[in-house]
């Protein structure tokens, strides 16, 4: 039989609270994370506003948090969710095997320097053309090492090891917008396998600088309602017009049943179902007949061990652009038949915005707390039905109902496809 594997711990920082209560608060309440850009002069932009994480400070986390001053906002982010999970869990306090605890993140790149960054292009143009080699020089003066390290998508990994002397396998994954689902699914495998024991896994990420927003809006894929941007995060509606960029960080303590059990530690939940797959399409869109995304969730599905009808709550990816909400229903309908029309579905990336490489890990403790307390949270801004989304999107109001199974979904850019199975833990 293979190792079951639950979950201990639970942590986040997002748009809409700088904890989980906070956050699960705002879902509760529909309450929306979404304003202008402040992080950086973004009145030139196509997109002016984003949802930003407000008023967090490292030094409410951690002691000496100055030894962090060249970390990204990634980072700065993953810790304060890492230390709320280990709180959580109840690890801190116990005695445990430090070579059977591991990392295994979906964390995405840091933030360069724009405007050196900038500036030291500009310097380099001579003539109209690019001098490679004085912007070599500069750069070489200018750019700070310490902040350009910090800048790899392994380094919120490696300090959170650091921190919790996580001495077990050490591994980040950066497939998108799937990556921290991808990384809980392969976390849980790392228990089930025998690996280890515990597993410190999650996403954090912050594309809210010029370069995210730049690159986001050249593939048209953000919403430019910047005359309501509190409403510009609208899944499954007929008048979407694009997602709206976040940023944040979510942190989940997995464990293997028999250790949780044995020091008598608080499960919030049983990961039971893990679907990985690829569209094998093309690099920004989704097969338009939602393959891959079908094949996850049945993929999950048969892992999990469960029928169509036991699933009782989706948290869609549901990004708000056009085509990946009109897809990810097809995907949904295709892998659950007629049991689709009866199960609610919620993209929670109406309030938060969408967190990149951290969403799923964040619409991960969603799903956890939604089967903690039977309470579904909604979609807002729906207003106008597409009928080519014709699912119950729980639209603007949490709605209670019993939650046992409860489904996430999470779709990258690239063609990634991931689907996990939460289920309530009885014993």
């Amino acid at each position: 039989m293979r190792r079951r594997v639950v979950i201990t711990g639970i942590g986040c920082v997002t748009p809409i609270g700088n904890d989980v209560n906070s956050t699960w608060d705002s879902l509760k309440q529909g309450k929306s994370g979404i304003d202008f850009i402040t992080h950086f002069d973004a009145s030139g932009f196509p997109t002016k506003f984003a949802s930003e994480v407000k008023n967090y400070q490292l030094g409410d986390y951690i002691e000496n948090p100055e030894r962090f001053q060249y970390a990204g906002r990634n980072i700065r982010f993953a810790i304060g969710a890492a230390v709320q999970a280990m709180k959580n869990s109840g690890l801190n306090d116990e005695k445990f095997d430090p070579t059977r605890f591991g990392v295994y993140l979906g964390a995405g790149e840091g933030q360069q320097d724009f405007y050196l960054f900038m500036q030291l292009i500009a310097n380099a143009q001579k003539n109209g053309e690019f001098d490679m080699e004085q912007f070599t020089r500069e750069g070489l003066e200018r750019l700070n090492p310490e902040e350009e390290r910090e800048q790899e998508p392994n380094m919120p990994a490696g300090h959170l090891a650091g921190l919790f002397n996580a001495q077990g396998p050490n591994l980040n994954c950066l497939t998108a917008c799937a990556a921290s689902s991808q990384a809980l699914g392969e976390a849980t495998e790392i228990i089930r396998q025998g690996e280890a024991d515990i597993m410190m896994s999650g996403g954090a990420h912050s594309m809210i600088h010029p370069f995210g927003v730049t690159g986001f809006n050249l593939l048209t894929a953000l919403s430019t309602r910047n005359e309501a941007p509190q409403t510009a995060s609208r899944p499954f509606d007929k008048e979407r017009d694009g997602f709206v960029l976040g940023e944040g960080a979510g942190i989940l303590i997995l464990e293997e049943l028999e250790h949780a059990k044995k020091r008598g530690a608080e499960i919030h939940g049983e990961i039971i179902g893990y679907g990985s797959t690829a569209d094998a399409y093309r690099i920004t869109d989704i097969h338009p007949e939602g393959r891959g995304g079908t094949a996850a969730i049945k993929m999950a599905l048969k892992d999990a061990a469960t029928n169509t009808n036991e699933i009782d709550y989706i948290n869609a990816h549901g990004t708000s652009t056009a085509v990946n909400d009109k897809v990810e229903t097809l995907a949904i309908k295709q892998a659950l038949g007629d049991d689709a029309y009866k199960t609610p579905v919620s993209s929670t990336k109406s309030m938060m915005g969408h967190l990149i490489a951290a969403a799923g890990s964040a619409e991960a403790i969603v799903c956890l707390l939604s089967m903690k307390e039977n309470l579904l949270p909604p979609t807002i801004n729906y207003n106008t039905p597409d009928p080519n989304c014709d699912l119950d999107y729980i639209p603007n109001a949490a709605r209670e109902g019993k939650v046992d199974k409860a489904l996430s979904n999470s779709f990258g850019f690239g063609g990634q496809n991931i689907s996990l199975i939460f289920s309530r833990f009885n014993g």
